[in-house]
Order: C-alpha cells, then structure tokens, then sequence
C-alpha cells in the first residue's frame, strides 16, 4: 500500500466513526426526550383517572339522589334548586348579602 491509500483508509474509517458516533448521540438524545415525555403523559393519566373517579362518584351521588323519591319531588326539586321555580302565590327570600 502506499501512503495515499492509507491516508483514504483512515479518511474513511474516521468519518465512518464520526458518522457512528452522531448517530450514536442521536439515539440517546431521543431515548432521553421520549423518557421525559413519558413521564409526562402518565401524570396526565394519573389526573384523568383522579378526574374519573371523582366524575363516578357525583354519578353514584345522582343515581341515589334519583332513587330516593318519586318522580314529581325530583321534578319539584330539581325546579327548585336550579332552575329558581317556586309554587304559585309563594313567596321565595332570596339572600343577597353574599354569605
């Protein structure tokens, strides 16, 4: 061999190893970024299902509400409380103080 062929030969060799090491610090780099994102998602999961959970229990809290009375008092309740109704002739003092 002569001397511009080794010269080559090392070229080569030495961009073949820059090339692996590159691709080398790519994948870490990725790998790295991919754990924090990972991490991320399962606290976002973890609040959701607190979220479920808590959303399960007010439709268990409604569902007894339901099955505790009779049609017409759930209608008359829930006209009530959240819709503001009252009976005719009645008269409904309503707190304006803020307490």
């Amino acid at each position: 061999m002569t001397k511009i062929e080794k010269k080559k030969g090392g070229i080569s060799s030495l961009v073949l190893r820059l090339g692996l090491a590159a691709l080398a610090a790519y994948l870490v780099v990725g790998m790295v970024f991919n754990q924090v994102e990972i991490a991320a998602k399962r606290q976002q999961l973890e609040a959701v299902e607190q979220q479920l959970e808590a959303q399960q229990a007010q439709n268990d809290e409604l569902s007894r509400i339901l099955q505790s009375g009779t049609d017409e008092e759930i209608v008359e309740r829930v006209a009530r409380d959240q819709l503001g109704y009252a009976k005719p002739n009645e008269r409904v003092f309503v707190d304006m103080t803020g307490k």
